[in-house]
């Protein structure tokens, strides 16, 4: 049976990984919102810009995937 220590210091440990991952991903899309020499916001929103929008998804599908695999280990 599983002990309620052990579930809260499970769930500690879930939420110091989610802040983490949080954490990493909004400085990543800073940094690609600064390099980029146009506003992605303008492009997407106004513009209609579809292939700018599955590009941004693209990379935020990729950071996702790098960050999970490095909290998994």
């Amino acid at each position: 049976m599983l002990d309620i220590s052990q579930l809260l210091k499970a769930s500690l440990a879930t939420l110091i990984f989610v802040g983490i991952g949080l954490v990493v991903f909004a400085v990543a899309f800073l940094i690609i919102t600064k390099v980029t020499p146009f506003s992605i916001r303008k492009e997407i929103e106004e513009d209609q810009n579809t292939a700018l929008a599955i590009v941004i998804g693209s990379v935020i599908l990729g950071l996702s995937w790098i960050i999970a695999a490095a909290i998994h280990g």
